[in-house]
């Protein structure tokens, strides 16, 4: 019997309101990814799930609450400290939301694809969407997009929840070379 991938339907779609959003963060990125969320979630009344899925990891155990047990990618090479990069992610957050006391948060640090990675965490704490930031500007998201492929574009084709996508980075189409 083949299998049968569920698809987006109105039965699979999760209210909005009090439901949890999943949001996926990366290193040094605007704030307007998070602050897009913590507007959501105050008019929606959900909770904030902040995450950030590292590359550079693997996934060993997936857990009910959205954790996860991770390694490196490369037991042999040269080891990131992801806690470190937990702390840094962590104590941005805290002072980001210090002037959003209404809004209710977690932060997970997980490991490997972002899309699947944040597909895993929606379905552990039953989000209602997704909240991710476009292409991080610059040579190294175009390379990052190039190699591993948008996550955005993933996560809208992969998994039956809404994404919305913020924007880092606009076109000026006013431009003549943009309109070239």
């Amino acid at each position: 019997m083949p299998h049968v991938v569920p698809q987006p339907h109105p039965s699979r779609l999760t209210p909005f309101a009090g439901r949890p959003i999943v949001v996926g963060l990366v290193p040094g990125q605007a704030d307007l990814v998070a602050l897009t969320a913590i507007a959501l979630a105050r008019a929606t009344g959900g909770v904030l799930w902040f995450a950030y899925a590292d590359p550079e990891r693997v996934t060993l155990e997936e857990h009910p609450d959205g954790t996860v047990l991770h390694t490196p990618l490369d037991p042999d090479g040269v080891a990131t400290d992801w806690r470190r990069t937990d702390e840094d992610l962590r104590a941005g957050l805290t002072a980001l939301l210090a002037d959003a006391p209404d809004v209710a948060w977690q932060f997970r640090y997980l490991a490997g694809r972002p899309d699947r990675a944040l597909t895993h965490l929606a379905r552990a704490v039953d989000a209602a969407t997704l909240v991710v930031g476009a292409r991080t500007p610059g040579v190294r998201g175009r390379v990052r997009e190039l190699l591993d492929g948008s996550v955005a574009f993933h996560l809208t084709h992969h998994q039956h929840r809404p994404v919305l996508v913020v924007p880092l980075q606009v076109v000026d189409w006013s431009d003549p070379v943009v309109r070239g």
